[in-house]
């Protein structure tokens, strides 16, 4: 969903390959599927018959795409529900022993965010908020949460329109959907007691934390964006973007009606192996947690699930997987005294130079800019000892 690049690069006397782009960035939002992980070997038994939640799907699907027809099968075709999702996320988080809670918190319009709180009573420092990337959920943050929750409290929430949280019909308006998503994160601060925050995004969590810091300077103690999308301007000049394949951009234009995940939902059953063989190498990057698919299953399921957030970004986007809305444009305005530490991999397939850029934009504030050596872009999963010490470190700073 980001402009990506290849080639090798020395760290500390290594040598390492940086992230093959298993897409070009002009088919990581209509072919993002190759973004997601490896996945079970086996799926559980189709739906018998379509619930209330499947015939959602299908009607998002519809509306988003245009292709009523098309996806008039899918609750039945697509082997997931709610449980299946509960089930593998229940899976995900077995292995941490600190004490944490489950909840839904409630907001506005009905909906509900699933959140997991760590070591709530330390409450006499800012507690850290992890938002998640595109197609993500609190789960991807197992190997993080029993260090970064050691001396203070952890709140991690499924965003507006993925994972366990409700997926409500978000605008067409890019503005409007980024607007929704802001205004849930705000509600969801309110309902759980928060002042103040340290707020870390990754990806599309990124993005928004980063709006959400425009727009309610006052609640954001340290803004952290660790791979974030979103940030800079599609270049106006070809000469200046880097060259597409013409099969991608081919394929691109046939599948750009669709949603960036439209093409695991149509797969159905085979969607698990197809996605496990496209992304094998996050099996190994959680191989200290599981020895088996437990993480492409909750992926899996994840996004399989009404197209919500999904139809959301895509609306945020323009070609390519670059934002409408470039956040670079805006960040100039953000409050002066918020502190900003951008966190990147060294490996990424991000271009990592919004870091320098915001730098330049925000002369008289705090920015840092973090390189993760021999991690790529999930640098939380790839490198989390490094990973989560930095982040300890910055939170040290503010308490």
């Amino acid at each position: 969903m980001t402009q990506q690049r290849a080639g090798r690069r020395r760290e500390g006397g290594r040598q390492y390959e940086r992230e093959e782009p298993v897409m070009a960035g002009a088919a990581a939002v209509a072919l993002s599927l190759a973004a997601l992980p490896a996945t079970a070997t086996a799926a559980p038994p189709p739906l018998s018959a379509p619930d209330h939640r499947a015939t959602a799907m299908a009607e998002e699907e519809a509306s988003s795409e245009g292709f009523g027809w098309l996806f008039s099968w899918l609750p039945a075709w697509c082997p997931t529900s709610l449980l299946h999702l509960k089930e593998a996320e229940d899976k995900m988080l077995k292995c941490i022993t600190s004490m944490y809670s489950k909840r839904y918190v409630y907001i506005s319009n009905g909906n509900k965010i699933w959140t997991l709180t760590f070591s709530p009573d330390l409450s006499n420092k800012t507690p850290l908020v992890l938002l998640h990337g595109f197609g993500g959920g609190v789960g991807l943050w197992a190997l993080n949460f029993e260090d970064l929750c050691e001396n203070r409290t952890v709140h991690a929430f499924d965003l507006l329109g993925f994972g366990r949280s409700s997926r409500p019909h978000f605008d067409t308006d890019a503005r409007e959907a980024e607007n929704q998503f802001v205004e849930s994160i705000e509600e969801w601060r309110k309902e759980v007691g928060l002042e103040k925050m340290i707020l870390l995004g990754h990806n599309l969590g990124g993005f928004l934390a980063a709006a959400y810091s425009l727009k309610y300077p006052s609640r954001v103690k340290h803004l952290i964006l660790v791979e974030p999308w979103g940030f800079p301007e599609r270049p106006d000049s070809a000469e200046h973007e880097r060259p597409i394949p013409i099969w991608i951009k081919a394929l691109g234009a046939i599948l750009s009606p669709f949603n960036p995940l439209a093409g695991l939902r149509i797969a159905g059953p085979f969607g698990l192996s197809l996605v496990q063989r496209l992304r094998p190498d996050f099996k190994r990057k959680y191989s200290s947690m599981f020895d088996d698919n437990t993480v492409a299953e909750y992926i899996y399921h994840c996004n399989v699930q009404s197209p919500s957030g999904e139809t959301a970004f895509k609306n945020m986007t323009i070609p390519y997987g670059w934002a409408k809305r470039p956040m670079l444009q805006r960040i100039s305005q953000m409050d002066r005294d918020i502190p900003v530490t951008v966190v990147y991999g060294a490996r990424s397939c991000i271009d990592g130079n919004s870091g320098s850029t915001i730098q330049s934009l925000r002369p008289n504030s705090y920015v840092k800019t973090i390189a993760i050596l021999g991690a790529g872009h999930y640098v939380y999963a790839d490198q989390p000892e490094d990973f989560n010490q930095k982040v300890k470190d910055i939170c040290d700073s503010v308490d």
